[in-house]
């Protein structure tokens, strides 16, 4: 019988425990309380743990019951378009302001998908921006411009 191993799941089992592990760690810099009155350390070691746990099940999984996957080609038009998106968002969101700054962000999202049509892009792009402005802006009340300095509004 054939013992097969899956790289990408001891992968990714792996980084789950250096996170988890990391975010145990660091959380015993601070008090941990008890279960009834918990400090802030209690929570990042809880969910640290947890999430160190879960990545030590999926290495033991990817040790024992692997499976042979076999990768595709690399889908290099979205990952520069959302990288772009991406950069481009942190870098122009107070200068433009945030509607036209997601406006455009989802658009280059959306067109990192080659069987979407240009007309959908800017639908989708329309209601993922009136949607995250309801959303971000009326609803969590961020204090961020709606339009920017550089629209000159």
């Amino acid at each position: 019988m054939e013992r097969r191993r899956s790289f990408p799941d001891v992968l990714a089992g792996g980084i789950f425990v250096l996170i988890g592990g990391a975010f145990a760690v660091g959380s015993l810099s601070y008090s941990l309380g008890t279960p009834l009155r918990m400090g802030p350390g209690y929570f990042p070691l809880v969910v640290g743990a947890i999430m160190a746990a879960l990545g030590l099940a999926i290495v033991v999984k990817g040790l024992i019951a692997g499976e042979v996957v076999e990768f595709g080609a690399i889908p290099w038009r979205a990952v520069a378009a959302l990288t772009v998106a991406l950069v481009f968002f942190g870098f122009t969101v107070r200068r433009l302001g945030f509607v036209p700054t997601s406006l455009v962000t989802a658009f280059l999202v959306t067109l990192a998908s080659q069987r979407v049509k240009l007309l959908t892009a800017l639908a989708v792009a329309a209601g993922l921006t009136v949607a995250s402005t309801l959303i971000f802006v009326v609803g969590l009340q961020l204090r961020i411009p709606l339009f920017g300095p550089w629209l000159g509004l």
